[in-house]
């Protein structure tokens, strides 16, 4: 199922053409942490729901109505947990016209285990809080509304799901992942950076990289950039500095349709990983590794996104030419549009050629040539969930209706 959250404009058929990223903008920040770990109101379907039995949806929310032959039923995909505690769960419920010996059922589950329920009853209406056990942090959890009723007059309505973590409105404690661990993505991250204009495998391109690259036993995650067409690493040098300085090495050279030298490029930093008096001499964790980029660098990156070494792609700006380029995709993908951008109609007809996970953000008020600069701290917040391992941001930054980074633009994800 894909989820639809903010304002959704409307996009005429605009064949993608290849721009300069060359002038400077306001810079977006996403708004803070939300409060929420997982929300749904139903207005858009079931969300990341699914259903057995009779379950429609409507502005109502979702109804489960009776039926002799099968019980309906409504179940949440797993609600990941990671680093957050005190967590409490919320709705709305109205049962109606259910007889005597007939009920609804709440439960939970945690990491796909039995069900526990929460509440049980024949007629109530209104909202519901329940605190959850301490058992359930850095858990997975999955929610169940069921109905046990005989005519399809007998229904449960269920709105405003929320699941939320503790009072102080987020995750107090994140696990570490591999990199040092930081509040706040939109800042710079804890390292020095270290900026080699003449490296690569034609000595060309950028190496962008924490100063004191493997200190305390870290193995740097690598992010190999495209640029757009008619610029270079240097139009990108801002945002090349802020992923490295969140622990990440980077290399960046003028792109092509053609995505072979980011291949060649990633060869050459296993090379370097390997070479004695490099400065990231066994440095790199060759298994975390990401291709990605602006416009061009975009199309390039869907030319090579079956390179088995990578983990994730990001593609900014950048639809394929002809609705092809997800063929090529293996991993989860994110993508980054503007509202303004003329390549954003091929972006949305890639997402839905889209086979793998993904995820997508048409950015307000943003252009073609801001869409990279507006999406940075986007990027930095996937980079550390999919290389980094902080599984935490799967739900408080991306998959959740109230996530940090959905208040910016028109956010919808599916196949997760």
């Amino acid at each position: 199922m894909s989820h639809v959250s903010g304002r959704r404009r409307a996009l005429g058929a605009v064949a993608l053409s290849l721009m300069i990223m060359g002038s400077t903008g306001a810079l977006t920040t996403p708004a803070s942490a939300a409060t929420p770990v997982y929300s749904e109101d139903f207005s858009d379907g079931l969300g990341t729901f699914t259903a057995s039995g009779s379950v429609s949806t409507g502005t109502y929310g979702a109804r489960l109505s009776g039926s002799l032959l099968s019980d309906p039923s409504l179940t949440s995909a797993a609600i990941d947990l990671t680093g957050y505690g005190d967590v409490k769960v919320s709705y709305t419920r109205a049962a109606s016209g259910l007889d005597l010996g007939e009920s609804f059922s709440v439960a939970y589950s945690v990491d796909g285990g039995s069900f526990t329920t929460l509440e049980s009853a024949r007629t109530a209406t209104g909202a519901a809080s329940f605190s959850l056990p301490d058992s359930v942090e850095n858990r997975t959890l999955r929610l169940r509304f069921s109905l046990d009723a005989g005519s399809v007059l007998e229904t449960l309505t269920v709105d405003d799901v929320l699941v939320e973590a503790a009072t102080d409105g987020g995750p107090a404690d994140p696990p570490a992942g591999s990199l040092p661990p930081v509040a706040d993505v939109t800042r710079p991250g804890p390292y020095a950076v270290t900026v080699d204009s003449s490296a690569g495998p034609g000595g060309d391109g950028w190496l962008v990289h924490p100063a004191n690259a493997g200190q305390n036993g870290v193995d740097h995650p690598i992010l190999v950039w495209g640029p757009g067409a008619g610029s270079d690493p240097a139009d990108y040098e801002d945002m090349l500095r802020q992923w490295a300085s969140h622990g990440f090495v980077v290399y960046s050279e003028v792109s092509s349709n053609d995505g072979d030298y980011m291949v060649d490029a990633l060869d050459w930093l296993e090379d370097e990983n390997a070479r004695p008096g490099g400065p990231l001499y066994q440095d790199l964790d060759l298994t975390e590794v990401a291709f990605g980029g602006h416009s061009r660098g975009s199309i390039g990156t869907f030319d090579v996104a079956d390179e088995p070494r990578l983990e994730t792609t990001i593609h900014v700006a950048g639809g394929s030419f002809d609705g092809n380029g997800p063929d090529s995709l293996r991993n989860p993908a994110l993508y980054i549009g503007g509202d303004e951008d003329f390549a954003t109609a091929n972006m949305e007809r890639d997402y839905t050629n889209t086979d793998v996970p993904v995820w997508f953000n048409v950015l307000d008020n943003t252009d073609h040539i801001l869409a990279t600069r507006n999406g940075q701290h986007i990027i930095t917040a996937w980079l550390r969930w999919h290389l980094a391992d902080e599984e935490f941001r799967r739900t408080k930054d991306f998959l959740s209706t109230g996530c940090t980074f959905c208040g910016l633009g028109d956010v919808r994800y599916k196949h997760w």
